[in-house]
């Protein structure tokens, strides 16, 4: 049996960690499937993996706890938001030394990160090597060998950052596969990518899951799901159904996940004075979002940028019909706009406000658009995407 190994930097919850998640659990029976992550910041998977997975964490010491998963997020990510965001909180709390300690901290781990991944890699005697993040392809690139078919997964869309974009090219021109989530991105870097050996590869995100039964469409609920960080637009969702409430007052706004903006999107609540309309349920599993889901009538998405939009598929699979900016660039592959949902271009709110109370007021609109849904959610179902995966994966070096 061919051993895959896929390389993350958490198994946190979050999209790319989900969908690692998935791939694993849809190959788990075909191959032998090993995950290596850098940091372990939970006891458990923050989405469900099967047994048979083996999971080697990289940094699981007391290192790794010494600086928390936001503020290191914030380091290696967005170092410039670092100072920005928890600066002054550090000043205001007098707590100078904490911050130079947890700098300190936060170099030594990007360090060790860095140091035990390329290990990794130089030992791992896979067949397969799968990398989810820019810095592994490189390092993929780089160190991994020569026999070893490598692959780059990309779930992330450049929103037309010409840096990411750079850096994302740099990182797999010496891959032997390139794998995007969308269309769209396919043809963009296909194009980036031409004069190089990497080959470019369609393979849509899908969903392990579908209900029995679709939601009965019969309430005022609407429900988002994702990372409560700036891209996601959740400040602005919170505008919008400020407008939706003010013409249907006993409408509810169901939120789940957690994130970097969390005080933020609270303050705003309660500035509106909508904390008895408006849920933030943080992180959660399975169980309870469908729960949710299924107790609700319209998904919302106000994200000003998505590769892919995996909560789409989840919400159509539930029969619920979907409302999106346009923005978000992988809403645009999976809403047909007037047929399952609507597209809402220019991140015009007024529209938006009047599409979500167009469907709220009708039912029989609600339940056609989420027939429709279903339909498209069959689409994306892990067994057809398992097939385009098995199609590279069984290729030779």
């Amino acid at each position: 049996m061919k051993k895959i190994t896929i390389l993350t930097l958490h198994l946190g919850y979050g999209g790319i960690e989900r969908c690692i998640s998935n791939l694993a659990n849809t190959l788990v029976n075909d191959y032998e499937i090993n995950i290596i992550s850098t940091y372990k910041l939970y006891n458990q998977p923050g989405f469900k993996i099967d047994k048979k997975v083996k999971i080697d964490y990289l940094i699981n010491d007391d290192l790794a706890i010494k600086v928390d998963s936001y503020k290191r997020n914030l380091l290696h990510f967005y170092w410039c938001q670092l100072f920005k965001e928890l600066f002054d909180d550090y000043l205001k709390k007098g707590k100078i030394f904490q911050l130079l300690l947890d700098t300190l901290n936060s170099w030594k781990i990007v360090k060790l990160k860095k140091k035990l991944m390329i290990q990794a890699i130089q030992d791992c005697n896979s067949d397969i090597i799968i990398s989810t993040r820019d810095i592994h392809n490189l390092w993929l690139s780089k160190y991994g060998k020569k026999e070893t078919l490598k692959i780059g997964w990309e779930h992330n869309h450049h929103h037309g950052n010409k840096n990411y974009i750079h850096k994302l090219v740099k990182s797999v021109y010496n891959l032997d596969y390139f794998v995007l989530v969308s269309k769209d991105l396919t043809q963009f870097y296909t194009s980036k990518l031409k004069s190089y050996p990497v080959e470019c590869v369609y393979i849509p995100n899908s969903i392990d899951y579908f209900p029995k039964e679709k939601a009965k469409l019969e309430t005022e609920n609407l429900v988002s799901i994702g990372r409560l960080s700036k891209e996601k637009g959740y400040l602005d969702l919170i505008d919008v159904f400020k407008d939706v409430h003010q013409k249907y007052p006993n409408a509810k706004l169901n939120i789940i996940g957690d994130g970097p903006e969390r005080i933020k999107i609270e303050k705003k609540i309660q500035n509106f004075h909508l904390t008895n309309s408006i849920t933030l349920h943080g992180f959660q599993e399975r169980n309870y979002m469908n729960k949710i889901l299924q107790e609700s009538s319209v998904y919302l998405m106000t994200s000003y940028t998505e590769s892919f939009g995996l909560v789409l598929i989840e919400a159509f699979s539930h029969g619920l019909p979907c409302v999106a900016y346009s923005s978000a660039e992988g809403a645009n592959e999976i809403i047909s706009n007037n047929w399952d949902g609507y597209l809402i271009q220019e991140r015009n709110q007024e529209k938006m406000v009047k599409r979500i109370c167009e469907l709220l007021a009708n039912r029989n609109r609600r339940l056609v658009m989420g027939a429709n849904g279903i339909k498209k959610a069959k689409e994306f179902t892990t067994e057809k995407t398992k097939e385009k995966w098995l199609q590279i994966l069984n290729r030779k070096k």
